[in-house]
């Protein structure tokens, strides 16, 4: 037992030693090791909080996106409700413009003579604002525009020339 009692003596006095070495080196590894930790913790915080911050921006991002995308889908349909009611009032003015001309047409015949020059002018004047109307009214704008592009297309020199000739005029024109 005495030699029991020299080993765990010497185990626990060098367990002592070695514990209290062990402590006291164990103490300030524990120490740098908690502000180690403590460093580490603040870095993970600081890491938290700049992902949460990036977050929250991309959040606010894709907010912002999606109201830009439906603001300029808003703006999109009310350009397109403003050009659809743009180009219906556009057609029943043309309708109304063909319309009137038919009426003076018919007021022409009325007040015109019946017989000699003034007559014959009168009657090709009717006939010509008459036809004109009816053509505004059945056809409209789009009727005009599928005109003019066939004039053109049949006569394309004298258009460009005409096309030329009106530039001129208009630059001419603001200039002065």
């Amino acid at each position: 037992m005495a030699t029991d009692r020299g080993k765990s003596n010497f185990g626990q006095g060098g367990g002592n030693q070695g514990s209290h070495g062990g402590s006291h080196g164990g103490s300030h590894g524990s120490q740098g090791g908690s502000m180690g930790s403590t460093l580490g913790q603040a870095g993970s915080a600081v890491a938290e909080q700049a992902r949460n911050v990036a977050d929250a921006g991309k959040s606010a991002m894709a907010g912002a996106a999606d109201k830009a995308k439906e603001f300029a889908s808003n703006a999109a349909q009310k350009a397109g409700d403003a050009a659809t009611f743009l180009g219906e009032k556009a057609e029943q003015c043309t309708s109304a413009v063909g319309g009137g001309m038919k009426s003076l047409a018919g007021t022409i015949r009325d007040h015109a003579p019946d017989a000699g020059m003034f007559g014959n002018a009168g009657a090709a004047v009717a006939d010509t604002l008459e036809s004109g109307g009816r053509f505004l009214q059945e056809e409209g704008l789009k009727g005009i525009a599928d005109d003019f592009t066939g004039l053109i297309r049949r006569n394309p020199i004298p258009a460009v020339l005409a096309g030329i000739g009106i530039g001129f005029l208009i630059a001419r024109a603001t200039r002065s």
